[in-house]
C-alpha cells in the first residue's frame, strides 16, 4: 500500500496540477467545473446531489386545504354583507342594538368557548380515571 503524495498547497479552490496562471487547462483562461460533492451529514445525502422527489400526497393536502380555506373566506364575507342590518339584542342586565352579524359571531364563539371548556374537563376527568 502506498501513501498519497502531498498536495502542493495554493489558492483554494485551485488545482496545482493543471496548468496556467489560475489553475486553468491548456487555453489557462477556462477553469474545469469541479465535480458535485455529496455531503453526508446526520439529515443523509445533501438535496443537490439527490434527484427532488415529489410529495403528491402534500401537494394534494395542501391544495385541498387551500381551496377550503378559500371557500371559508368567501362564505364568511357573504354572510357579512348579507347580515348588515341591526337588531335588539336583549341581554341579562341590558339591551343592545347591534350588527346582526355581530350579534351571531358573539354567539358562535360563546358556543365554542363552552364546547372547549366542557371537552377539556372530560379530557381532565378521563385522564383521572385512567390514573
Amino acid at each position: 500500500m502506498t501513501t498519497p503524495e502531498p498536495r502542493p498547497t495554493g489558492a483554494p479552490g485551485s488545482d496545482p496540477t493543471l496548468g496556467g496562471p489560475l489553475g486553468g487547462g491548456p487555453l489557462g483562461g477556462e477553469r474545469p467545473t469541479p465535480p458535485p460533492v455529496a455531503s453526508t451529514g446526520p439529515d443523509g445525502p445533501s438535496p443537490t446531489s439527490a434527484k427532488p422527489q415529489r410529495h403528491t400526497g402534500r401537494t394534494i393536502g395542501r391544495t385541498v386545504a387551500l381551496a377550503l380555506l378559500l371557500f371559508v373566506t368567501v362564505v364568511l364575507v357573504l354572510f357579512v354583507v348579507f347580515n348588515t342590518q341591526t337588531v335588539d339584542i336583549s341581554l341579562v342586565f341590558a339591551d343592545v342594538r347591534a350588527p346582526l352579524v355581530l350579534a351571531l359571531l358573539i354567539a358562535a364563539v360563546l358556543g365554542a368557548a363552552i364546547v372547549g371548556l366542557l371537552n377539556a374537563v372530560l379530557t381532565v376527568r378521563g385522564r383521572r380515571r385512567n390514573r
